[in-house]
C-alpha cells in the first residue's frame, strides 16, 4: 500500500505505517502536477487542512482506500463522495481534546481576569489595579454548544470550579449528569454567562453566531470559539462587543484565516478584523488550541491505531 502525506504530521504515523509494510511518500512540498501524478497509485492520503479532498482531486486517485485527517474537522473532505467511492475516512479528535479543553479554560480565565492587558500595562510601566480588576468564574453559568470530544473535555476542566454547566448538542442526547445539565439552545440564551463553541463547520453551523444569535442572548456574556472560524460571524461579534452584549471574546479561530494557516496578514485586513486585533476585550491565538506538544503526537498515533486496525493485513 502506498500512502501519500500531503501535510507534515508527527513522524510516529509514518513510522508505524512503514513498520506494517506500507510505503510512505512525503508530498507536502510537491507541485500540484507532481501530487496528481503521485495519487495515481495511492491507496491512502494523510492530510491536515491545506487541501480540499473533492471529486475534482480524488478522481486522480482511482486506487484510494482511505483518507486520514490529522485533527477533527472534516470540512475539507467531500464525505458524501468518499462514501460513494467506498473511501474510508479517519480523523483523530481524541488526540487534541484535552489540549482544547485546557486552552479554552486558559482563555476564559485570562479574559475574566484581564491578564492580557495587565501584563501589557505592567511591562509598559503602568500600574493600573482598578482598570485590570477581574471577575470571578465561580458562580457563573457556562453554556457549551457541542458536547463531543472537545466540549466534554472543556466541561471536565471546569469541574474544579463552583460553576453551573449547561450543554446543548443537536446530535447527541442523554449525556447529562450531576455536573452537566443537558438543555435546549433557548435555555443557554436565557441563563448563560459564558458561551463556548465546540462544533464542526458545516452547512448548519456556518455563521451560527450571527446578529440573530446575539439578539437572543438575555444577558451580557463572555464568548469562546475554539471550533472553526466561520462559526462566528465577525461583523456580528463586533456589534455585540460594541453594544455590551459580549463582555469579552476568546478566539482561537477566525473567520478570515486561510486553510493552510499561512499568509494571514499578507492580504488586506477587513475592518471588522482590525477591530478584534485592537480590542482589549478580545484574546486571539493562531488556531493552536489543539496543537500542543502532546497532542501533536497523539493526533498521529491515534490515526495509526485506526488505520492499522483495518489495514494491518
Amino acid at each position: 500500500m502506498k500512502v501519500i502525506f500531503l501535510d507534515s504530521v508527527h513522524p510516529i504515523l509514518a513510522e508505524r505505517l512503514s513498520a506494517a509494510g506500507m510505503q510512505c511518500e512525503f508530498a507536502w512540498e510537491y507541485s500540484k502536477e507532481k501530487i496528481l501524478a503521485a495519487l495515481i497509485d495511492a491507496t491512502g492520503i494523510v492530510l491536515r487542512s491545506r487541501y480540499t479532498m473533492n471529486e475534482e482531486l480524488l478522481q486522480f486517485a482511482p486506487q484510494l482506500q482511505f483518507i486520514a485527517r490529522s485533527g477533527s474537522g472534516l470540512e475539507n473532505i467531500d464525505v458524501a463522495y468518499c462514501k460513494k467511492r467506498g473511501i474510508r475516512i479517519y480523523n483523530s479528535p481524541e488526540g487534541n481534546r484535552n489540549a482544547v479543553g485546557e486552552h479554552a479554560l486558559g482563555m476564559l480565565l485570562s479574559l475574566m481576569n484581564h491578564l492580557h492587558t495587565a501584563d501589557r500595562d505592567v511591562k509598559s510601566g503602568i500600574w493600573d489595579r482598578d482598570g485590570n480588576r477581574g471577575v470571578e468564574l465561580d458562580g457563573k453559568t457556562i453554556g457549551i454548544i457541542g458536547y463531543g470530544n472537545n466540549g466534554s473535555a472543556f466541561a471536565k476542566k471546569l469541574r474544579g470550579f463552583d460553576v453551573k454547566l449547561m450543554a446543548y448538542d443537536k446530535y447527541k442526547k442523554g449525556f447529562g449528569d450531576h455536573f452537566v445539565m443537558e438543555c435546549a439552545m433557548s435555555a443557554l440564551f436565557r441563563h448563560a454567562d459564558i458561551i463556548s463553541f465546540h462544533i464542526p463547520q458545516n452547512s448548519e453551523t456556518m455563521f451560527m453566531a450571527n446578529d440573530i444569535f446575539f439578539k437572543k442572548i438575555q444577558k451580557p456574556i463572555y464568548l469562546l470559539n475554539l471550533s472553526r472560524g466561520k462559526i462566528v460571524e465577525t461583523k456580528a461579534l463586533v456589534k455585540a462587543i460594541q453594544s455590551g452584549k459580549v463582555l469579552g471574546a476568546g478566539l482561537d479561530v477566525l473567520e478570515y484565516e486561510p486553510s493552510d494557516f499561512t499568509s494571514f496578514f499578507e492580504s488586506e485586513i477587513p475592518e471588522d478584523l482590525k477591530f478584534l486585533l485592537n480590542s482589549d476585550k478580545v484574546i486571539l491565538s493562531p488556531h493552536v488550541g489543539g496543537w500542543t506538544a502532546e497532542s501533536y503526537f497523539k493526533l498521529s498515533d491515534i490515526l495509526a491505531d485506526k488505520i492499522l486496525a483495518d489495514f494491518n493485513n
